[in-house]
């Protein structure tokens, strides 16, 4: 018999979450990384710099510069976030902090996105479990619920998303936005009006967040999808095609236009992206977006006679464009994150059609993996508080010469709360409870959430040191008897905007040499900026290194006298 579907579900398989248990596990993982920490190399600071620079009034709120240079990525949005942030906060709340706020609300706009966008497909007709013979099937609004529990319990479990969706950089605005456009699309057929604001946001957002040639590829792609839509008949409720074509034609010229208007269209695809090395972007994908990936390739395998349904075809998209895009550019990893919320789409469906010992063979493999992590992380920081097992802080102090270890109470309750839940998680899921289609994916979010959660409360203090530029601008500040420009020859934007914020340095391109009393550069130059530097008349007053990376070493010149 050729079922409809692939998905059975009975009706006490379909429990939602409790609303209060996944809101505070979405708090729990949002907040750490936004608080208490320093801006971090590279993508981080630099990113930081140009909504410093905007915010003090020193760039031009359309062409963001940062002593002279353009921005890595040609986004404007994420960086009038970050100045209007800066500008709006009172006195007491530093810049740094200040930005991150935005930002940890574009984090909540991915989840929320995620959510609502799989809870309206699992809506649709062809996503549907197949009805009881007698009754008991899985009603729709709660097995949609369902659905999306696990959606984004998925997003969370990605491995990938932890670090880049804390970073204050245009990558978190484009895929939030993405996610927003997602939503979007998932929408259109039962909720016009509100499909098309939020289009008409997501687009034009992720276009003026650097990815405008993106954002017309999911755009033209939903329009194809949205054109050989064939639900099934006799659903009143549906959207006419025409409005919803109508919809999407009018938000892509809307976001071509802006995109025009701006000069945002730039291509970024690299001469030798496909040439590059094939094995390591292979790995990239495996870790990256696991353990969503594989649930996602059962998702197209046993879905496989409705590929063409909304459900697997509007995810699928978003996929294979992010999948692309990371083969070809040379941001494969923020490339790549854009599609990890239409892969946890995918993977959401494959909860209903998957084997009980496939489900079991994923619990355990999550169980002893971040349980493990969470022993390793312990014992470090157990090491660095109080010398036992001596192995791990002698390895620390060979890595990170200087770092003096500090204990934080507030940092050390929320770690042992978050173990404490851990293991009372794990002894509920290993207990005999009730199957539900979301129960196979609450250990790997939650051991995500608990080993990123450790990380930002008990290493937050050796990361900062070692990932930070503090150090460096401080120690270039104290070099200088008596501070005035200087001009940075062969500084990369981090330290550029680390420089000008932790050391309160005026830091000038070398366009025009000999203005000022100072000179900043690596200890290794390109050999075309050595062909342009002229040493006469310099002389060398300190080398500032960096602890943790004889990489980043600097060297202070200043102009001899007389000169």
């Amino acid at each position: 018999m050729n079922q409809p579907t692939p998905a059975i579900i009975a009706q006490d398989a379909v429990r939602r979450l409790p609303r209060a248990a996944l809101l505070l596990f979405c708090l729990a993982y949002v907040v750490p990384g936004f608080v208490g920490r320093q801006p971090w190399k590279n993508a981080d600071i630099a990113a930081f710099g140009y909504m410093y620079e905007l915010a003090q009034g020193a760039a031009s709120w359309l062409h963001p510069t940062l002593a002279g240079q353009p921005p890595e990525f040609d986004a404007l949005l994420p960086y009038w976030l970050g100045a209007w942030a800066i500008r709006l906060a009172p006195a007491w709340i530093a810049p740094d902090f200040a930005v991150r706020i935005p930002f940890a609300l574009l984090l909540a706009l991915t989840l929320v996105a995620t959510w609502y966008g799989v809870y309206l497909l699992a809506r649709s007709p062809r996503a549907q479990p197949v009805p009881f013979a007698f009754g008991g099937e899985a009603n729709p609004k709660d097995y949609a619920r369902a659905m999306a529990d696990g959606g984004l319990l998925a997003l969370i479990a990605c491995l990938g998303l932890a670090q880049l969706s804390h970073e204050t950089t245009p990558a978190l605005a484009q895929v939030a936005f993405t996610s927003l456009s997602f939503f979007a699309m998932a929408a259109l057929p039962t909720r016009p009006l509100l499909a098309a604001l939020t289009m008409f946001i997501g687009l034009a957002g992720l276009a003026l967040s650097g990815a405008a040639s993106m954002a017309m590829l999911f755009g033209g792609g939903a329009l194809a999808i949205c054109s050989f839509d064939r639900e099934g008949p006799g659903d009143a409720s549906r959207t006419p095609l025409a409005v919803s074509a109508g919809i999407l034609v009018a938000a892509l010229l809307a976001t071509a236009a802006l995109s025009w208007w701006l000069d945002l269209w730039r291509w970024r695809i690299s001469p030798g992206g496909l040439a590059s090395d094939w094995a390591s972007l292979g790995r990239l994908m495996l870790w990256f977006t696991w353990p969503a990936w594989p649930l996602a390739l059962w998702t197209l395998w046993r879905w496989r006679r409705q590929l063409a349904g909304r459900h697997v075809a509007l995810p699928l998209w978003f996929v294979l464009v992010s999948t692309a895009t990371t083969w070809v550019t040379p941001s494969s990893d923020r490339s790549l994150l854009l599609g990890l919320p239409a892969m946890a789409t995918l993977a959401a469906f494959a909860l209903p059609t998957l084997r009980r010992s496939v489900a079991a063979l994923i619990d355990w493999f999550t169980l002893l993996f971040f349980s493990g992590c969470a022993l390793v992380i312990w014992v470090i920081w157990l090491s660095l508080q109080t010398g036992i097992p001596p192995k791990p802080a002698a390895n620390v102090a060979r890595l990170a010469p200087g770092f003096e270890p500090s204990f934080s109470f507030v940092a050390f309750a929320a770690a042992l709360a978050a173990t404490v839940a851990w293991a009372w998680l794990v002894r509920w899921r290993t207990g005999r409870n009730r199957a539900v289609i979301w129960k196979s994916l609450v250990l790997p979010a939650a051991g995500a959430a608990l080993c990123w959660l450790l990380l930002m409360t008990l290493w937050l203090p050796v990361l900062d040191y070692a990932r930070s530029y503090t150090s460096v601008a401080k120690g270039v500040l104290r070099a200088m008897d008596k501070p005035g420009c200087i001009e940075g020859w062969g500084l990369t934007r981090s330290q550029i905007a680390a420089l000008r914020f932790h050391g309160q340095l005026d830091v000038r391109p070398p366009s025009s040499p000999g203005t000022c009393p100072w000179r900043l550069m690596p200890t290794e130059l390109s050999p075309l900026m050595e062909l342009a530097l002229d040493r006469r008349g310099w002389r060398l007053v300190t080398r500032v290194q960096r602890p943790v990376d004889a990489n980043d070493n600097l060297l202070l010149y200043r102009k001899a006298s007389g000169e």
